[in-house]
């Protein structure tokens, strides 16, 4: 923190599996009277923890979403550090899910932005040599985003699914 920038770390939920990770961390940064809230992994699955947070640090004005909303299974990243092979039930039901548009609209509510960004989306193509991920308009996180994106514009927010790089300048 200094005079004019200030980055607290926000708790999330979701994401990892709903394993007990408890450095889970979003961030909010403030610099001077501007603020941009980053929940890329965040799966707002009670949005009371956000209402708390919002009166903490106040509201955005622009929110950075990841909306992988049908992550990988929990064999994917955590399989190797589990003490005993993972069922497939559990698999598949414990995933690296992010926010669908309803949980993501809850955020946006709570922190009344300006601007609205979908990212980490593991959808630019250098990706495909580390991640299994292929979207087609057909996929879940794709009409989810489209969704959220949609509703932003229809409250007059500025919303876009960000891919590969875009400079924004504020």
């Amino acid at each position: 923190t200094s005079a004019d920038c200030q980055i607290t770390g926000v708790p999330f939920l979701g994401e990892h599996c709903d394993l007990n990770i408890p450095t889970k961390l979003c961030y909010h940064v403030n610099i001077a009277s501007f603020s941009m809230l980053f929940v890329a992994d965040s799966c707002n699955v009670e949005n009371e923890i956000y209402k708390n947070v919002q009166k903490v640090v106040g509201k955005a004005d622009v929110i950075f979403l990841g909306m992988e909303c049908e992550g990988a299974p929990l064999s994917w990243i955590y399989g190797p550090y589990m003490a005993s092979e993972v069922s497939k039930e559990m698999d598949q039901s414990r995933r690296l899910a992010g926010s669908n548009a309803q949980r993501g609209m809850a955020l946006v509510n709570t922190f009344a932005p300006s601007e609205v960004y979908v990212y980490a989306m593991g959808m630019e193509p250098w990706l495909k040599y580390i991640s299994s991920v292929k979207y087609t308009d057909e996929s879940i996180p794709i009409i989810e985003s489209n969704a959220l994106i949609e509703a932003c514009r229809e409250q007059g927010i500025i919303s876009e699914r960000l891919f590969g790089e875009k400079e924004i300048l504020y």
